[in-house]
């Protein structure tokens, strides 16, 4: 069972027992420093020049090298804090080899004062700097720190020449005089600073390195720390013994502490270029991470491309060896090859996405095939023609479901029921996946094609037969197709032909059918356009409902304006028709609408059914209609309260209609505006 609150996890360094061997290791030099000086029979002297003349060079040369290598890091990411950090090694450097020179009979006789107190000024000025290396700079502040940087280093080089010039050159300045006998008390107070400086730079630190787990960040703390201690060890101020001896040895430990975690990394990484980026401010690390992102693609790219050696190009940009590159290259050779298996994988969803109904099969397959030679490549489709399966001058006759190769080509067939559809040519080759998800492929395309066919299928045997809307709420959901139904309010729209009866005494039945197909190619578009639902034919009459199932917010004006365009549709085409035979009379429609509920679902039987609608407001429709002259549109007085402003009618007064009981309002409607 997982625990409600588990531990965050720890680096290494800052583990519990691991920081607490580490305190240890730091508090020991503190402890023996203790130890000496509480017991001067064992901080005994040991002067030994030429021993101190060449830790002291050794450590300088040390903390010159370190202080390149940063200061070059710095200069090649741009980075305040590398900077920083350079300078406390070669400011550390400076003091350390001018303590150095210094030492009794290499250039004075017997030292001077500025051999006693170099060491702890040169550490302090290294202090400043450790502190502020540690600092969180924003960016304005690290631009002000890079742009004085020349200035910072002529500073301390001026100083440090100075210092060197008034300690050596024997009788110019007091610092070149011997050594005092007594200790120097304002040295003990003025190196307090540098230690609590050293101490809160490494909390600082140690609170970077809890975000960003680092060696080289653990070596840098552990080297300020032991350089807060050294400065302490200092302050005993008792020259060549064994406490004296003992800063020497701190100060030699920090620096090679650096320098071995350095050497650590470059043997582990084989390059020096990123040794000190994790030292770097959190901009950096961000800028750097976007860098190496924007290799990786363009890495990832070459290698798509099918180009050699594709890391070898930015070797030189990120001072790789050759190592680090052929390992770059199969790298990015294997996220290039899982890349393209992902957006193959995701052309296979856009595929299968883009079945939709009424979606015309050219129009599935022209989108289809520029969806998936984004992944796939070239890919080609062509369905069969005149029995064959040909792309270009390729003909393929498949046997079975069995894909037929030509070198880099793979085709697959694509079916429909069973039967041969068409054919499919991927190119494949360059992973090993390639043939799976081709054949992947060609599996959806196969049931994309035979959906496309089906759902044309479909849209023959429905969206002709019946009105659009109510094919298009079958298809979604085929559960409407049960019987039954619900009251709701619509308008219905009754039309038939005035005069049809006589016009087909005197035609043939060629005839009557070619003015019934004329007609209805007429009216029904004005239904269809302004919303309406057409839910029968009988002979030369049709009835067409509105609001229903579709739900129309203005209904009775959108029946209205139908049945005028239908009326000058025909209107039309009887002016057309009569210059080409003069001697019959060509029908005319007489409509009747009208507003109120009424049943509306799906009535019949289990075996056979059709959407209707059935109630009082259908039967007032159908009588208006009976009642209509031949070009008119009879309206009812709940459709005329509903179209409002702008309708002109003629009223017809108060009207006896068959089945009713009570007289109903009727009117003319002329125009709807």
């Amino acid at each position: 069972m997982p625990t409600a609150n588990p531990s965050p996890y720890l680096p290494p360094a800052t583990q519990p027992v691991r920081g607490v061997v580490w305190g240890i290791h730091l508090i020991l030099p503190l402890l023996g420093l203790w130890l000496l000086l509480a017991n001067e029979r064992i901080d005994i002297e040991w002067h030994h020049n030429p021993s101190h003349f060449w830790m002291i060079i050794t450590v300088a040369g040390v903390n010159v090298v370190l202080g390149v290598m940063i200061s070059e890091a710095s200069r090649r990411r741009q980075d305040a804090r590398l900077f920083l950090v350079s300078m406390v090694f070669l400011s550390s450097a400076g003091f350390f080899f001018m303590h150095g020179l210094a030492t009794p009979r290499i250039i004075l006789p017997i030292g001077s004062l500025g051999f006693d107190v170099g060491q702890q000024v040169g550490l302090s000025v290294a202090a400043a700097f450790a502190f502020a290396s540690a600092l969180p700079l924003g960016e304005q502040a690290a631009k002000r720190v890079l742009g004085s940087q020349h200035f910072v280093r002529a500073a301390l080089f001026g100083f440090m020449l100075i210092w060197g010039v008034a300690s050596l050159v024997p009788e110019l300045t007091p610092l070149s005089e011997p050594p005092a006998q007594a200790p120097v008390p304002w040295l003990v107070w003025g190196s307090i600073p540098g230690v609590l400086l050293y101490g809160a730079a490494s909390v600082m630190m140690f609170l970077l390195h809890r975000r960003r787990p680092s060696a080289m960040l653990i070596s840098l703390i552990t080297a300020y720390a032991l350089l807060a201690e050294s400065m302490i060890a200092g302050m005993s101020q008792r020259n060549w013994h064994l406490s004296w001896w003992e800063w020497h040895l701190l100060l030699t430990l920090a620096f090679v502490f650096v320098a071995y975690s350095a050497y650590l990394q470059f043997r582990r990484e084989g390059s020096s270029a990123g040794l000190f980026d994790s030292v770097a401010l959190s901009a950096t690390v961000r800028r750097i991470q976007r860098d190496y992102d924007q290799a990786l693609e363009e890495l990832v790219e070459h290698v798509r491309r099918g180009e050699p050696l594709a890391a070898t190009r930015m070797s030189g940009k990120f001072r790789l060896t050759e190592g680090q590159a052929a390992v770059l290259d199969r790298a990015g050779e294997a996220l290039a090859n899982e890349r393209e298996l992902s957006e193959r994988l995701a052309a296979l969803v856009d595929v299968s996405a883009q079945t939709k109904v009424g979606l015309p099969e050219q129009d599935l397959l022209a989108s289809s095939l520029e969806r998936v030679r984004q992944a796939y490549g070239d890919v080609k489709i062509a369905l069969v023609a005149d029995g064959q399966t040909q792309i270009g001058s390729r003909v393929y006759a498949f046997a079975g479901d069995d894909p037929i190769r030509r070198d880099q080509l793979l085709a697959f067939p694509l079916t429909v029921k069973g039967k041969l559809a068409g054919v499919l040519e991927v190119p494949v080759g360059r992973t090993r996946q390639d043939e799976a998800l081709a054949a992947t492929l060609a599996g959806q395309l196969s049931l994309s094609l035979e959906n496309a066919r089906l759902y044309q299928e479909l849209h023959t045997l429905f969206h002709q037969y019946m009105s659009p809307d109510v094919a298009h709420a079958l298809l979604a959901d085929p559960a409407q197709a049960e019987l039954g139904g619900q009251l709701k309010e619509l308008t219905a729209l009754f039309a038939d032909l005035k005069g049809f009866t006589s016009f087909s005494e005197k035609v043939t039945p060629g005839e009557i059918v070619e003015m019934l197909n004329r007609y209805h190619t007429a009216a029904v578009p004005c239904i269809l356009n302004n919303g309406g639902t057409i839910v029968q034919f009988v002979g030369d009459a049709l009835l067409a409902l509105f609001n229903a199932p579709a739900t129309q917010p203005d209904h009775a004006r959108a029946a209205c304006r139908a049945a005028l365009e239908m009326q000058q549709a025909a209107a039309e085409i009887a002016e057309e028709m009569a210059w080409k035979r003069d001697d019959v009379t060509w029908p005319r429609f007489r409509v009747g609408v009208n507003t109120g509920p009424a049943l509306v679902g799906n009535i019949g039987s289990p075996e056979l059914r059709g959407f209707n609608a059935m109630g009082d407001c259908v039967n007032v429709a159908a009588r208006f209609e009976g009642i209509a002259e031949p070009g008119t549109v009879v309206i009812g007085e709940t459709t005329l309260k509903q179209l409002g402003r702008g309708a002109k009618v003629t009223p017809l007064g108060q009207l006896s209609l068959k089945g009713k009981e009570e007289p109903v309002a009727a009117y003319v409607l002329t125009e709807l505006a």
